[in-house]
C-alpha cells in the first residue's frame, strides 16, 4: 500500500513540474510509459495461469 502512496506522490510532483514549466509534450510520453509498465506487470501475473491450461 505504501508503494501506491509513493507512486501517487511521484506522479503529483511530475505533473506539477510539467504544469509549472509548461512542458506539455512530456505528459503523453509518461502516460505511454506508465501504460506499458502496467501491461508488463499484468501480463507477468497472468502467464502462469495460461501455462496450466495447455
Amino acid at each position: 500500500m505504501r508503494f501506491f502512496k509513493h507512486l501517487g506522490i511521484l506522479l503529483q510532483e511530475f505533473f506539477g513540474f510539467a504544469w509549472q514549466n509548461k512542458v506539455w509534450w512530456i505528459m503523453p510520453m509518461v502516460l505511454v510509459l506508465l501504460l506499458l509498465g502496467l501491461l508488463v506487470a499484468t501480463s507477468q501475473s497472468v502467464a502462469p495461469f495460461i501455462y496450466t491450461l495447455f
